[in-house]
């Protein structure tokens, strides 16, 4: 019988690290997961079982908790406090949830950990700070780690995301590599297979959203409550209801096109268009059919926000 790889995954979230693992084996296996969000615990819990997720603060979690000796932690702090996208605060109390995550490696002796975080964060302070601790000295001595700048287009995701990734390993142990990339965008030249686009993923989903009658029909109790679901990716093709402003506003982007196009437009603009030309040139954007998506951000929901748009549909 194959022995299990134990996993401890930290800010969880609905579990996104811990699909990845089991997806690249079967061997790994996820005997713990904390998460304060209890929407997201509740989409771990339906995925992966009863019993698996801590809904709760991580410090509260460390005082209340047996912390299990594990194989491998992952986890992804949250990033807000880092992102290009936000206002980089070094003072982010959120930027300190590194010290969480050293102070479970002291108690769980894996024998690696994996770390994941926009790529900024290579930059920041606490990373400064997390090699101390891995230095001679340091409260993580025992382990010493790599990182690298991974784009995960460039391993079958459509989309273009580039994140931070660290490998930690005890220093009994060797440095296991970061894996080898089996996506390009210059295939040719590479030997690789071409990068997954936005043409590839939709191309069978209908352009009217068809799960409407899907939406409200199920729900999920955890942790005292009830949440909608579980649903299927498939299920998830739901419709909005825009105002009247914005389909008039999509219907003049054109393909590619983004909020620039709409300056020829007074009338749609918003004051904010109007007074700032600079700025982000995704907000109101289209997605480019043949191209992987742009990243995928937390309000992906709103044109506003970045290039979300059909590639060219233009009615609800």
């Amino acid at each position: 019988m194959t022995r299990k790889t134990t996993v401890l995954d930290l800010f969880a979230g609905a579990g996104g690290l811990s699909a990845g693992f089991r997806a690249a084996s079967n061997t790994f296996e996820t005997v713990r997961a904390v998460e304060w969000d209890n929407s997201a615990a509740a989409s771990y819990e339906a995925t992966f079982g009863s019993g698996i997720i801590y809904a709760g603060d991580i410090k509260n979690w460390l005082a209340e908790d047996d912390v299990p000796e594990v194989d491998v932690i992952i986890g992804g702090p949250p990033c807000q406090g880092f992102s290009t996208l936000g206002k980089q605060d070094v003072e982010d109390e959120r930027n300190d949830l590194w010290k969480e995550y050293a102070a479970t490696i002291r108690r769980s002796k894996p024998k690696y950990f994996v770390i994941e975080n926009v790529s900024e964060f290579r930059k920041s302070p606490q990373y400064e700070h997390f090699k101390e601790a891995t230095s001679k000295g340091g409260a993580l001595a025992d382990y010493g780690f790599k990182s690298e700048v991974l784009n995960a287009a460039d391993y079958g995701a459509a989309q273009a995301r580039k994140r931070a990734v660290l490998i930690g390993y005890h220093r009994d142990f060797e440095f296991p590599g970061f894996p080898e990339r089996t996506h390009s965008a210059t295939p040719e030249s590479d030997g690789l297979l071409p990068h997954l686009t936005v043409a590839d993923i939709l191309t069978d989903v209908p352009n009217v959203p068809d799960m409407d009658s899907k939406f409200g029909s199920r729900s999920y109790s955890f942790n005292g409550r009830e949440f909608p679901g579980s649903f299927g990716t498939r299920e998830l093709h739901w419709s909005r209801n825009y105002r009247d402003i914005s389909l008039r506003r999509f219907a003049v982007i054109p393909p590619g096109g983004n909020r620039r196009d709409l300056e020829a437009y007074p009338e749609l603009m918003t004051p904010c268009w109007t007074k700032h030309k600079s700025g982000s040139g995704d907000v109101m954007g289209r997605l480019h059919w043949e191209r992987p998506a742009v990243t995928i951000r937390t309000e992906f929901f709103k044109p506003e926000k970045g290039r979300y748009l059909h590639p060219w549909k233009t009615g609800p």
